[in-house]
């Protein structure tokens, strides 16, 4: 295994800490298993985040112009 230094938001470090205390396991662990994922998915072509798109019918018909505030609003 290789050792490597990155940067991250202070927000996100938070959450990445608190996300590995939830599950009880090193932040290196949580951060190796996401990075494998991605790769992984990046591989098959496939977007990890956006394979959702196009799954059914919201049942609304300005989806197509809002699509970039309902997908990045936050909850």
């Amino acid at each position: 295994m290789k050792r490597t230094t990155f940067f991250v938001e202070e927000s996100m470090d938070h959450e990445l800490r608190a996300l590995a205390r939830r599950k009880g396991v090193p932040v290196a662990a949580l951060v190796r298993e996401s990075l494998a994922r991605y790769v992984t998915e990046e591989k098959r072509g496939q977007s990890f985040a956006l394979r959702f798109l196009g799954q059914g019918r919201s049942g609304r018909q300005d989806v197509a112009e809002r699509h970039e505030e309902l997908l990045w609003r936050s909850p």
